[in-house]
């Protein structure tokens, strides 16, 4: 693990160049037999984490919630679901992950509610104009009896983002905005209530020692004056586009100026925005010295297996931060993100691919976030049967979109069948039968596995000291292939082609497929010192 005398030195906090580990808690490990993964099933795990050799880890939500969304339709901020185990299931998850120095943050939703919250029950109950409906966006419809919704505005999941309530006397009455399910009602971060509520839910976990949050369409939450309808722009799911006024808008910065005054409160933390902003000028204001410490970057995770693409994505998210003097952030997917073996093309190409790309990411300067089931070499599961789809997007398109069921497939563990360890019950999603070869358990016997490329590449980023420096420096490479090396002196070698090549001199530290006669094979990294 990494040396915590690092703490010592401000200017070099522990986040910036740490490999962070992103629980998706139903999907990880299962401790009760109910099928969902638990606090407990990952108290149960810590060990295997440790042995991966990673700083951190990234809770997807686990707070009290009915679940329309997998979590992030929040009804109580300050609580834990019992679907997760409870409070005290995840204090003994902090204790524990700090005794393997292992970090923990968790996932803060600001941008909405559940429709289950007590705010959202008393703001229907209260009616128009009132202090409660306030602490969100309720409006009139448009159209003489009010009948049209308030702008034109789609919900991210599909179908309108206004649906309209009936009043006490049984009137239809005023809509409410949810730019995502109608179960997640936008909050209005113009109400001083919100932000002060939202500080509250920050200092509530930062005392029981969480070391952090990643914040959640951390572009969002402040919106535009008189919300204005907007132009015809592709508004599907991970579809994003600066102009679209449902995000981004200039008050936000306001309100991250403003929580980040609460984490200087606790100098050991780190505040993680999900930021889907393609300027790189607009997205290094989220990154300023006094907002965000860091924001997740997407261009890797949404780059194609080519050279041209790969570079710029690199370069890009450098130039993003640089700026502002932050640390850039890496990630090749997430619980939103087809998993990368699949967008390299699936089966063996897509397996060397995931390869060598976990080496290229592992070899740049900044944070690294590796997604569970990644270091597996698990795909998405594009075949689950339509009555096993969980996520809302599925029935909000009108089954037309698959949603990301398929990227959050439980992961094995053991043993030849479904299951695999993951549950003693029957897990909430199907999971393939061909799964039998990529568990855990079989991973850990084999050298030549992706389990143990990534607990070997893992370790000598923390230990050698040629990973040391912010920037990197290109070099000349044949086409289909790029070259960097580390102001510490790691020289990182892609090849994208379908041939071998020959290698540059230097020592051969780690390599994604084995190297015979100094020539690196196709779809593959080499690290060299």
């Amino acid at each position: 693990m990494r040396d915590e005398s690092a703490e010592a030195v401000p200017s070099v906090p522990w986040w910036r160049s740490a490999v962070f580990y992103q629980v998706y808690p139903r999907s990880f490990a299962d401790s009760d037999g109910d099928g969902v993964g638990d606090l407990g099933g990952l108290r149960d795990k810590l060990g295997y984490l440790e042995l991966l050799g990673v700083d951190a880890l990234w809770l997807c939500p686990v707070m009290r919630s009915p679940m329309a969304d997998g979590g992030y339709d929040v009804s109580d901020p300050r609580d834990i679901d019992p679907l997760f185990g409870g409070i005290a299931t995840l204090d003994e998850v902090i204790a524990e992950a700090h005794d393997r120095r292992m970090r923990v943050v968790m996932d803060l939703v600001p941008n909405h509610t559940s429709d289950q919250h007590p705010w959202f029950r008393a703001a229907l109950a209260a009616g128009p104009g009132s202090p409660e409906r306030a602490r969100y966006l309720f409006r009139d419809g448009r159209g003489p009896n009010g009948d049209a919704p308030p702008n034109n505005w789609p919900s991210i999941f599909g179908g309108p983002a206004w649906t309209r309530v009936r009043e006490a006397d049984g009137r239809p009455g005023q809509w409410y905005l949810h730019i995502f399910a109608p179960e997640q009602p936008d909050l209005n971060w113009e109400n001083p209530e919100v932000a002060a509520d939202f500080e509250q839910a920050m200092r509530f976990w930062l005392d029981r020692g969480v070391d952090g949050f990643r914040i959640d369409v951390a572009h969002g939450m402040a919106k535009p004056a008189g919300l204005p309808d907007m132009a015809g722009l592709d508004t599907r799911l991970l579809s994003h586009n600066d102009d679209d006024p449902r995000f981004n808008n200039p008050g936000v910065h306001q309100i991250h100026r403003r929580l980040r005054k609460v984490m200087d409160e606790y100098p050991h933390a780190v505040a993680i925005g999900e930021v889907w902003v393609d300027d790189n000028t607009r997205f290094g204001e989220y990154v300023r010295p006094d907002e965000l410490h860091m924001a997740f970057n997407f261009r890797l995770a949404e780059t194609p297996f080519r050279v041209d693409r790969i570079r710029d994505a690199v370069d890009n998210s450098l130039n993003a931060v640089a700026a502002v003097g932050a640390s850039a952030t890496w990630t090749l997917s997430n619980h939103d993100i087809e998993r990368e073996v699949t967008r390299y093309g699936g089966g063996a190409a897509g397996q060397a691919r995931a390869r060598a790309m976990i080496l290229l990411e592992l070899a740049l300067p900044g944070a690294v976030f590796v997604y569970n089931g990644a270091e597996l070499g698990l795909p998405n599961v594009d075949d689950l049967p339509d009555a096993a789809l969980r996520d809302p997007v599925w029935e909000r398109s009108g089954h037309t979109q698959r949603g990301r069921d398929g990227c959050r497939v439980p992961l094995p563990w053991e043993g030849e069948r479904s299951p695999f360890g993951f549950t003693t019950g029957t897990p909430w999603l199907p999971m393939p039968p061909a799964w039998a070869q990529l568990t855990v358990e079989k991973q850990l016997e084999r050298l030549d596995s992706m389990l143990s490329l990534y607990r070997m590449a893992i370790e000598l980023r923390v230990v050698r000291p040629e990973f040391a420096g912010p920037g990197l420096e290109w070099y000349g490479s044949p086409p289909g292939c790029l070259a960097f090396r580390r102001d510490g002196g790691l020289l990182c070698v892609l090849n994208a082609t379908d041939s071998a090549i020959l290698l540059p001199a230097g020592d051969v530290v780690l390599a994604s497929a084995p190297i015979t006669a100094r020539k690196l094979p196709a779809n593959s990294t080499a690290w060299l010192v």
